[in-house]
């Protein structure tokens, strides 16, 4: 069976990371696997240069390098998946990380959270229901005697 013509991995609709800038390395995976286990090279490792990728704008390249610092080795994306037994799953899986990890790096940054104070009525539902718990808290207790 043939595999499909791929032009890139999409990662957003703006960008594309080509084929020519993705190596593979294949290995035999650990664990479980029957009589082919031996013999199957099913592990994959998909590594994307990063720092010299022309597929990101020089912006994009800035971003991606200094959110995925702790990832990069060199400017150098690895990527290595064998959860699955054949060699073109993990590959899918591989390339699915992939785009899903750099699409998440290039997202714009969520807006800054808003400090807010509890309402005058939250704040006396609190205290009343916690004066209520007191109440049947001393109501267990046994009598004193003075």
């Amino acid at each position: 069976m043939a595999a499909p013509h791929r032009p890139g991995l999409r990662v957003t609709a703006t960008v594309t990371i080509p084929e020519s800038e993705l190596t593979w390395r294949f290995s035999r995976s650990s664990g479980p696997g029957g009589q082919g286990v031996n013999t199957a090279d099913s592990r994959v490792e998909l590594v994307w240069d990063a720092a010299t990728s022309v597929a990101l704008s020089a912006m994009q390249r800035e971003v991606l390098l200094e959110r995925l610092s702790g990832r990069l080795v060199d400017g150098v994306l690895t990527i290595t998946a064998s959860e699955h037994r054949a060699q073109l799953r993990n590959r899918d899986a591989a390339r699915a990380r992939l785009a899903a990890l750099v699409a998440e790096a290039l997202r714009p940054p969520s807006p800054p959270r808003r400090p807010t104070k509890p309402t005058r009525g939250s704040k006396e539902r609190r205290l009343t229901s916690k004066q209520r718990r007191t109440d049947i808290k001393q109501l267990r207790r046994p009598p004193r005697d003075i």
